[in-house]
């Protein structure tokens, strides 16, 4: 689906799984996607829900597909995450996380004591190797008066086999044993797209964000009343693409066909 407003687009912000890879797989040559986005001289930020990889890891990833970004190109729920305590909690607050090394990492390295004693804060994300264990213990933390932050509600994770278990799935459980709701920072909070268009330099009118999820990516991007564009890469499907109410700007089979269409 084309839309003719692209001319008025000088920046992009685009989601990471089910856009550019599901898991270790590339969707396309990404070397051509960032290649085309280079040529039409649009500025770029990546901006993920995804909390496990620290920012160096998700360079490290784009460089193994042959694409070289800078640091500040890059957002992702566990910085988002890591901003919002920061500006509401004091320094060394404790905190209790489920979530992968990555998030850990990034709220440590904000001044936050990652710790399962007196805790003050719970901060839930994706967990592989989560544990009835790890869900016990948030759960009476919360219910004791801990605060209940949590990086996404994403209930699916693309891979290449399919679809799995993602941070919302975790999130239910939680929520559903505490019977409170968490503080949701990534996607659709508008929080990381207006920290990629401050650092662009541009506005909601002149920003195309682009992704597979309807229900964050896409939501995320129409409350802000920027231009957005659906990948059939990830998670959604046109049938539901076509349901959607306000629909995106565009909808495209994958990144690379999206790109095409804008530059003609």
């Amino acid at each position: 689906m084309r839309n003719e407003t692209h001319k008025l687009i000088d920046a992009l912000i685009i989601d990471m799984d089910g856009v550019l890879w599901r898991e270790a797989t590339p969707i396309g040559s990404l070397g051509r996607v960032f290649q085309l986005i280079d040529e039409m001289g649009l500025k770029v930020t990546l901006a993920t829900n995804n909390s496990t990889k620290t920012v160096s890891e998700y360079l490290s990833k784009l460089e193994s597909f042959g694409v070289a970004l800078q640091p500040n190109q890059i957002i992702t729920s566990s910085e988002a995450a890591a901003s919002y305590l920061t500006g509401r909690y004091p320094p060394k607050s404790r905190v209790y996380v489920i979530g992968e090394p990555a998030l850990e990492q990034v709220l440590a390295e904000n001044g936050f004591k990652i710790t399962d004693e007196d805790v003050e804060i719970v901060v839930a994300g994706m967990d592989r190797m989560v544990t009835y264990a790890k869900l016990r213990n948030a759960t009476l933390f919360i219910r004791s008066g801990g605060a209940f932050v949590a990086t996404n509600a994403d209930r699916t994770f693309p891979t290449p086999e399919g679809l799995v278990p993602g941070a919302g799935s975790i999130l239910a459980a939680l929520q559903a044993a505490c019977d409170i709701e968490a503080v949701v920072v990534g996607k659709p909070s508008t929080f990381m797209y207006e920290e990629a268009m401050n650092r662009m330099g541009s506005t909601p009118q002149s920003t195309l964000v682009i992704g597979d999820r309807l229900e964050t990516d896409i939501a995320g991007g129409q409350r802000l009343n920027c231009q957005t564009a659906l990948v059939l890469s990830g998670v959604t499907g046109l049938m539901q693409a076509r349901a959607w109410s306000p629909k995106p700007d565009w909808i495209s089979q994958d990144i690379t066909q999206l790109l095409l269409e804008m530059k003609d």
